[in-house]
């Protein structure tokens, strides 16, 4: 049981290293470097690259994170829609004030929202 409890943790470890190697942002020679290392000497290459880049590793599965749940929060709203009049009139006059929406637009808009 032992045995294949540490079996699964290094097949983990080693995608998990595999992902950050190709997530990260350093050039392809280095990322190939990094991928020779790592296969042909395994031990080694797992332990040096957690020294080398733990704190990045750990920063970039953070933000990584973080995007994906802002990616969803974005979607869920969109599809929700906000419901609100007063909320759709904030975005309107923030649309207007920007120039995004002409007067005679804008007071369309106004009118649908605050008709419906």
């Amino acid at each position: 049981m032992l045995w294949f409890f540490l079996f699964f943790v290094w097949i983990w470890l080693l995608i998990s290293i595999f992902a950050d190697i190709f997530r990260s942002e350093m050039g392809g020679f280095a990322k190939a470097m990094w991928v020779l290392f790592v296969i042909v000497l395994p031990f080694l290459g797992v332990l040096v690259y957690l020294i080398a880049n733990g704190n990045d590793m750990q920063n970039r599965a953070l933000k990584q994170a973080s995007d994906s749940q802002a990616a969803q929060a974005e979607y869920i709203q969109s599809v929700a829609g906000s419901g609100s009049s007063a909320d759709e009139l904030e975005k309107l006059a923030k649309l207007h004030s920007q120039g995004a929406l002409t007067d005679d637009e804008y007071q369309a808009q106004k009118q649908k929202v605050l008709s419906s």
